[in-house]
């Protein structure tokens, strides 16, 4: 068997890794992207024509031509929970099996908003490029955690992780989620006008695009703060940009937007009272092994002929091994 992995090179040593690499080929002969960038389009079903697997970075969609186009693949394995950009529909009607990868970055996630809300807080990014620009920076109030209210908006892993670890440091939690019935919740409206420090970590849906847009931003309290670790889509970037203007935001720090692959934009990412990270709030060593290995334990499977864990349409699946 062949397995197709479309990650870059940058790309394999960043999110995919030599572990896991190793772990593909002692299950196959492996085909590795020797691009620049992640494989799409033509380029990706030219590189995949011979292949029965493939492993495919975020980057790398699976449109219906991809399905119809390639008699010869079996199994589309996503090293990501993401599948938006997977036609999974054509997949099935094509009898090619497509997974999924399970969240493995929770704990560098949190890690991530729980930095982003100090920094906000206390300066940090600003006093240093202050610093690096020998500029000696003025001194400014700081606002401490313990004490503040932390809006939470989804109560996913992520979010039961970012709340657990806000509570220890004394934070006051409020939480929205609709779907999550076992929890004391706060009402969506009642939540932005309470809280210091907003943070939506919902699922990106057609329910909650633009979640925050002018309307939410106008119900937050003024001077609060933003933090968007999950979903660009979440957040309407002319109403947050209108806010920040305004004053009605005090700052507003994202790993997400909606540049390319889920960048910030480059516009926002540059203002002075921006923290921007590219998108790699779960790019941590083991958040990234985490989702690789377990896509090779996908392959294995599959190799075996069994439906693996993260399988999302098996019983559409024809073309086994």
């Amino acid at each position: 068997m062949k397995i197709l992995l479309t990650h870059s090179p940058e790309a394999m040593q960043l999110y995919y890794g030599e572990r896991a690499l190793a772990g593909l080929r002692e299950l196959a002969q492996v085909v590795l992207n020797q691009n620049s960038s992640s494989l799409e389009g033509e380029a990706l079903i030219a590189a995949a024509r011979d292949c029965d697997l493939i492993v495919s970075y975020r980057q790398s969609p699976g449109p219906a031509a991809l399905f119809e186009r390639l008699p010869k693949l079996k199994a589309f394995l996503r090293c990501a929970i993401d599948i938006r950009n997977v036609d999974v529909a054509a997949a099935s009607r094509a009898g090619v099996l497509v997974t999924q990868a399970s969240a493995g970055f929770v704990t560098s996630v949190a890690e991530l908003v729980i930095g982003l809300l100090i920094d906000l807080s206390r300066g940090i990014t600003q006093s240093s490029i202050e610093y690096r620009a020998g500029r000696v920076p003025g001194a400014r109030m700081g606002k401490e955690l313990r004490g503040s209210t932390l809006g939470v908006i989804g109560y996913g892993a992520i979010g039961r992780e970012v709340v657990r670890i806000a509570r220890a440091l004394g934070m006051r939690v409020l939480i929205s989620d609709p779907y999550v019935k076992d929890l004391e919740q706060t009402a969506f409206e009642n939540l932005l006008k309470e809280s210091d420090y907003v943070v939506p970590l919902a699922v990106a849906t057609a329910q909650t695009e633009n979640l925050l847009n002018a309307a939410a931003f106008s119900k937050m309290k003024r001077g609060a703060y933003c933090i968007n670790v999950s979903r660009g889509n979440l957040v309407d970037e002319a109403a947050l940009e209108a806010a920040l203007d305004s004053g009605q935001l005090a700052g507003c720090a994202m790993d997400v937007g909606r540049a390319p692959d889920q960048m910030p934009t480059p516009r926002l990412a540059a203002r002075p009272d921006v923290i921007a990270t590219p998108h790699t709030a779960g790019l941590t060593v083991p958040a990234i092994e985490h989702q690789a290995l377990e896509t090779v334990a996908q392959a294995a499977e599959i190799v075996r002929g069994g439906v693996p864990k993260g399988a999302v349409n098996a019983e559409h699946w024809k073309r086994r091994p």
